[in-house]
């Protein structure tokens, strides 16, 4: 999606963003380059955009008047992402804000020297995306999601509010190299809580309809849906096969609970990300490198649950895990 349309897209959020606005005579407009992992017209890319634009007007850039954003969407394509990716640097952007490590790691291919802030990805190190967390010392720099360890706590929890469950499905997308690391810290986790994981490996709709309907066959199963840009995508038809088939599920994106009818998640706040590239964008316009920016990792971590479907499921959550809930959707 080119950048006229998602402004158009964007409605009243586009009347912050002077697009007919002019530099003033004798200012550099600079360019910022976008790549998002989810479809332009998807609610959730929408917030992140906005997000992120708002964030920028706090440190004086204006889009259409010092600073033009192009923007692309791969919805969890990745040879649209890989197209996409070498479209931008075409531009030659000042900087580029990426989202997820598969778009990362697209830019990167495209180029060692156009400054890259990425979002939304897991292990940045292991991906040969940094040197270190502290001292990135290449063209990328940006904000971990989490660490693999965080993995283990879904299934925590899926045990916690279903102990009846025995079985859990994870589902993940085989093209999506951090989600390998993020099922070894759930299987690592199995045994302690007698429970036996499985992968469930997807990369359209129609599998992942056929593979959940296959595991609810048995009984005592629940899902487990990590981040990646082909399950948010589908999030609304994974919702309702789980519902369909009395699996509780637990997500590690809030969109899929406060935004879908999901039973709970746990994870970092997207958007938040969003704006905090903001920031680091704004440094490297302003004359900062990526190798001297530290990598930045999550301090917060969001619980949410909605009792209206843990109802449907027959489920009552434990006050225990409520006590520790930051959103409770009645």
């Amino acid at each position: 999606m080119k950048r006229r349309e998602f402004i158009t897209l964007v409605g009243g959020a586009a009347a912050a963003w002077p697009f007919a606005a002019r530099a003033q005579q004798g200012e550099r407009v600079r360019r910022i380059g976008v790549l998002f992992n989810l479809a332009a017209d998807d609610p959730e890319s929408l917030r992140r955009m906005t997000a992120f634009v708002q964030g920028l007007q706090q440190f004086g850039w204006t889009d259409g008047r010092n600073v033009r954003i192009d923007m692309r969407s791969g919805a969890a394509d990745p040879d649209r992402i890989r197209r996409y990716a070498a479209e931008l640097i075409a531009l030659e952007p000042d900087v580029i804000l990426a989202a997820t490590a598969l778009v990362t790691g697209a830019v990167r291919r495209a180029t060692r020297t156009v400054p890259i802030v990425f979002v939304q990805v897991i292990d940045p190190v292991g991906a040969g995306f940094v040197e270190s967390m502290a001292r990135p010392g290449g063209n990328a720099t940006g904000f971990m999601q989490f660490e693999y360890g965080l993995s283990g706590k879904w299934l925590e929890l899926l045990k916690e509010i279903a102990p009846h469950v025995t079985r859990a499905a994870v589902i993940r997308e085989p093209t999506d190299p951090a989600q390998i690391g993020q099922f070894a810290a759930i299987q690592s986790m199995a045994p302690s809580l007698g429970m036996l994981v499985s992968p469930v490996n997807v990369h359209d709709a129609p599998e992942i309809e056929r593979a959940i309907t296959g595991f609810a066959h048995s009984s005592n199963g629940g899902l487990i849906v990590p981040g990646s840009a082909l399950a948010t995508t589908h999030r609304d038809l994974i919702i309702t096969l789980a519902a369909r088939h009395k699996l509780p599920a637990v997500y590690s994106n809030p969109v899929f609970v406060t935004g879908g009818g999901g039973l709970i998640s746990y994870g970092p706040n997207r958007i938040d990300q969003y704006r905090s590239a903001a920031g680091y964008v704004d440094r490297i316009l302003k004359g900062e490198k990526p190798a001297d920016l530290p990598v930045q990792a999550p301090t917060k971590f969001e619980l949410v649950i909605n009792l209206k479907t843990a109802k449907a499921l027959g489920l009552e959550i434990p006050s225990s895990v409520l006590a520790r809930a930051d959103e409770v959707i009645e």
